[in-house]
Order: structure tokens, then C-alpha cells, then sequence
């Protein structure tokens, strides 16, 4: 590994002054008048330091804006504080607002991230995974899809790793590593509810790849709130993740007059319905109602605005962190994993059903 690491044993003449800024931890000792070690200590979380010093040091570190070079530190048999997120995508909202999460968390606590991208066929072998990490071997695996789950289940054992996943077939937390998810299969449920309590005869679906090989929570929500309410249970008409593909899944379907209520797996589908609606003479809502899953920022702006299942993404990725950091450091008291339930969001795209 190369850098420019602040490892320097020129001892400047005079401490910087404020707000300049200091470049090594010899002018911080300078400043606040210790040795260079007792900063390090101070840095590194060590014990042996008096209360005062160790408040003088972190007083003078915050005057001068001294930032500590992480790579020194692991050289210098210090703590690691990074974390590597594998994730297959950095784009895509939920992606993104999880891993935007974080990063917030880990900054706060004074982590630095790094990002690995797992490519499709990625994470084949357990050392293709290991090489991705940086030092310290510290996790986090965003696994909303297939690349992200191998790699999950291919990190040892003995890894601090925790899994930010889709959500366990039976609800609970399985044996073995940490891991969050939020319930979308009870957030799917509510959707198609709320279809059906307006008086669609039925609910559509258009569905995301799943994690697994079984089928995505989402899909099994739908089905759930159906069946409960003796509804038919159309087939579900596969998409990907783009409005691309939400639009030429969504053709035929909206071709079909009886259709009058489509719920699809994310917003980005479900603009692609709407889309194939517009081309097929359909009205949205007065006799097609669409409602998306995430309520990323540009659904709200849309035309309608799109009704959507709101979904605590950045909450979940600062709760990943959260197991992380307690499992590297138990005494770091770390604040609980929370973050929001799923919330229907009603807009413009969604109504009664057609008389």
C-alpha cells in the first residue's frame, strides 16, 4: 500500500497556530505540551492516560483541526476503525439511501468506508470476497440480491460482518451473523389491502428479482393480503429493477380493461407502468390505479404523483452500522438499531375502482 502518511520525525519549531491546522501527531504533542506517544494513546483509544491529559489532547487535536491518518495507525498496531460496504449497486435508491446511512453512522463514530461493487457473477469463492475487504476485515453487505447474499454467506464466520438484507422468510433473525432488514412482505400486504378496500376486484403485480431462490417477501405479501380477502390471485408478471423493464412488463397488462389496480415492486417499475398506461389510453386513477414500493424522492413529482410504500433505507443502513460497531467494540454503547416501519404514502396514482 503506498500514501503519503503522516510518519515524520522532524520536530517543527513552533505549534501551529490556530486553526491552521496540524499535519502530525508531534505538533499536536507540541501544542498541548505531552509526548507524541500520549497522543497516539489518546488517538488509539489506549488506557494509561490521566483523564486531564486525555482531555487536554483531544481539546488541542479539535483547535488545530488534526485529522489522524487511519493507515498510520494500522501500521502502527492501532485500531482499525474502517468498514468495507459489498454492495451490487451504488445507484439504485434503496442502494444508495442504505449506504448513504452508512456512512453518516460511521462518520459519527469516526469510521472511515470504503465501497466494494460486486459484479453479477461476483463473490463466487470465499478469497474473492476477502480481497475486497480492507484492513481489520470489517463488513457491511447490502444483499438485496443474489451477488449480495453469496457474498454474505461466503465471509467466514469469524469476520465482524453484518447483513443489511431482504427480509428472512420466517420474520426472525437466523443463527449466525447479525443482520436488518425492514418487513416489506407486511408493507405489500397493506398496499394490496388498501387496493382492495377501494374496491378493486383484485391486485396485479408486477415483481423485482428476488434474494433467493424462493419468491421475493414482496411477492408474498401480495399473495397474503389476496388470499386472506378471497380475492383472485393473478400470475405475477416478472420485471428487473428499471422503469425499462417496468414498462415492457407492464404492456400487455395494461392492455387488459379488466386490469384496474397494479401494485409493482419499486417506484422505478412502476414508472414504466405508467408510461405503458399513457400509451394504452388508460387513466391513472380513474380506471388504473398504480402504486410503487420505496417512495423514492422523484415520485412525488410525477404525473400523478405516485403513491408508494415509504421505506426506511438510510435508518436501515445506520442500524447495520450500529450492530457493526457493537460487535467490534462491546463497550462503544452504541445506540439500538431503529429506524421507521414501512408507510403507505397516498398520492395522486391510486383511487377507487372503476364503476
Amino acid at each position: 500500500m503506498t500514501g503519503s502518511g503522516n510518519i515524520n520525525t522532524d520536530t517543527p519549531t513552533t505549534p501551529p497556530e490556530r486553526g491552521q491546522g496540524a499535519t502530525s501527531i508531534w505538533e499536536v504533542a507540541r501544542a498541548a505540551g505531552v509526548s507524541h506517544q500520549t497522543v497516539s494513546r489518546v488517538i488509539n483509544g489506549k488506557p494509561h492516560v490521566r483523564p486531564e491529559t486525555r482531555a487536554l489532547v483531544l481539546a488541542t487535536i479539535e483547535e488545530l483541526g488534526f485529522t489522524p491518518n487511519r493507515a498510520a495507525q494500522a501500521l502502527a498496531g492501532g485500531p482499525v476503525r474502517a468498514v468495507t460496504v459489498l454492495t451490487a449497486d451504488t445507484a439504485a435508491y434503496g442502494y444508495a439511501a442504505a449506504l448513504r446511512g452508512i456512512e453518516e453512522a460511521a462518520r459519527a463514530a469516526r469510521f472511515t468506508v470504503g465501497i466494494s461493487v460486486l459484479e453479477p457473477d461476483a463473490a463466487r469463492q470465499p478469497q474473492d470476497v476477502i480481497e475486497r475487504l480492507s484492513a481489520g476485515r470489517a463488513a457491511i453487505v447490502i444483499a438485496f440480491e443474489a451477488a449480495g447474499v453469496r457474498a454474505l454467506d461466503a465471509l467466514p464466520e469469524n469476520l465482524p460482518v453484518v447483513g443489511v438484507v431482504e427480509r428472512p422468510a420466517s420474520g426472525h433473525v437466523p443463527d449466525g451473523r447479525p443482520q436488518v432488514w425492514i418487513d416489506d412482505r407486511e408493507a405489500a400486504s397493506r398496499a394490496t389491502r388498501h387496493l382492495l378496500g377501494l374496491g378493486h376486484r383484485t391486485v396485479h403485480y408486477l415483481s423485482i428479482p428476488s434474494s433467493t431462490q424462493r419468491p421475493s417477501q414482496r411477492m408474498q405479501g401480495w399473495q397474503d393480503a389476496l388470499r386472506a380477502a378471497g380475492a383472485p390471485v393473478p400470475p405475477q408478471h416478472p420485471a428487473g429493477w428499471t422503469p425499462r423493464s417496468g414498462y415492457r412488463a407492464a404492456r400487455g397488462l395494461v392492455a387488459d380493461r379488466e386490469v384496474t389496480a397494479i401494485l409493482a415492486g419499486n417506484d422505478d417499475l412502476a414508472i414504466g407502468v405508467l408510461r405503458a398506461a399513457r400509451e394504452a389510453g388508460r387513466d391513472v386513477p380513474g380506471d388504473l390505479s398504480v402504486i410503487g414500493f420505496d417512495d423514492a424522492p422523484q415520485s412525488a413529482y410525477l404525473n400523478p404523483a405516485l403513491t408508494s410504500v415509504r421505506l426506511d433505507f438510510e435508518g436501515l443502513g445506520r442500524a447495520g452500522f450500529g450492530l457493526l460497531h457493537n460487535l467490534l467494540d462491546p463497550n462503544a454503547a452504541a445506540a439500538p438499531p431503529v429506524w421507521d416501519e414501512p408507510e403507505l404514502i397516498l398520492r395522486e396514482s391510486s383511487g377507487p375502482a372503476p364503476r
